[in-house]
């Protein structure tokens, strides 16, 4: 699949900027948040960007290499998560529904039907590839060519969707058991980085957990033998959960539609990993929210040259890292918009 993701216009940046300068503050004083106002300006080609809309998606799909032991937690926590979900009562509703983003669900191949829930207090979307999620990537591919190129053109359109309701700026997060374990290796694939600094405790894995963990992912590593030249979809095929393409798919479409992307930590950017290599302009649209404990962030940050807005040790996941730095954000464009001027106010400006 191509996308069509242009390279950012700066033709405005000096009006931006130059309205920035000319608010009742010292230069530059607002720091971060006013290099964030005039990327949102330039993603908008405006001098007076507003959000409208807010979503977050939340891609859910189970792991076959779950079973396993990669994870602390038993693959079942993954429908029953979505049940929380649906019932509007997990963190990622708590943050989503106090900072004013909507919050959808996506079930990409979760192996739970959920035709039968009664508790959707929350928009649902069926897009299942398959209804037991991947296969088990220590001993074949995950999913094939085809099932990561339907996975990736679903998350396109269920973004495109969003923009066609007004939403002008996305997060999305995950849900499946065993996720972090992918991500670990698309990062290791796509970036270089030693397979051993890509993998952490995910949902909380002792020692011994931990240790058993990186000997699986090696002979993951070992049984896929991917060249070094391999393509992206090659990697996501080999190692790729379906909520991890989705999102991937997702965040290019949004971009597609000129969105702000709101990046969650480590599985989400190692989505965006990917969405880099098949459309290397993304990272122009793209805001990092928050530092992920996860060990593997680190390499990610560095190669998507990302900084992350806060730091406050959150491993959660499910795009909660979005949801509590997205006042952050607004803040950054709450200023451009009600802030007074020096002429307005009748401040005199710094003698220079």
């Amino acid at each position: 699949m191509t996308f069509d993701i242009p390279a950012l216009d700066h033709a405005l940046d000096s009006a931006l900027q130059s309205k920035i300068d000319n608010k009742t503050k010292p230069l530059g004083s607002l720091g971060r948040l006013e290099k964030i106002a005039v990327q949102v300006g330039r993603i908008q080609k405006t001098l007076t960007p507003q959000f409208a809309n807010p979503h977050m998606l939340i891609f859910a799909a189970d792991h076959g290499a779950a079973a396993a032991g990669i994870s602390a937690y038993p693959q079942d926590v993954t429908w029953q998560m979505v049940e929380n979900y649906l019932a509007g009562s997990a963190g990622a509703n708590v943050f989503a529904r106090q900072n004013g983003l909507k919050l959808k669900v996506i079930d990409g191949g979760v192996a739970h039907d959920f035709s039968a829930s009664d508790k959707r207090r929350v928009e649902f979307i069926d897009a299942k590839i398959t209804t037991t999620g991947t296969r088990n990537y220590l001993v074949e591919a995950a999913m094939s060519l085809e099932q990561c190129e339907q996975a990736l053109a679903t998350g396109a359109r269920i973004a495109h969707d969003a923009a066609d309701q007004g939403c002008n700026v996305l997060g999305v997060g995950e849900m499946g058991i065993g996720n972090t374990a992918s991500a670990a290796l698309i990062t290791h694939a796509l970036t270089g980085a030693p397979l051993f600094d890509c993998v952490g405790r995910g949902t909380g894995l002792d020692d011994k957990g931990l240790a058993r963990k990186r000997k699986l992912l090696a002979q993951a590593v070992a049984r896929a033998n991917l060249a070094a030249d391999a393509g992206v979809m090659k990697v996501l095929a080999e190692f790729g959960g379906f909520e991890i393409v989705m999102m991937a798919g997702a965040l290019l479409g949004a971009a597609e539609r000129r969105m702000t992307l709101l990046i969650d930590g480590f599985i989400a950017s190692a989505s965006l990993l990917a969405s880099s290599r098949i459309a290397p302009n993304i990272r122009d649209y793209c805001i990092f929210c928050h530092r992920s404990v996860e060990p593997g962030h680190l390499a990610q940050l560095r190669d998507l040259g990302g900084e992350p807005l806060i730091d406050i040790g959150m491993r959660l996941g499910e795009g909660t890292g979005v949801s509590v730095a997205y006042p952050l954000v607004r803040s950054a464009l709450v200023f451009v918009e009600e802030m007074a001027s020096f002429e307005s106010a009748g401040v005199s400006k710094a003698v220079r």
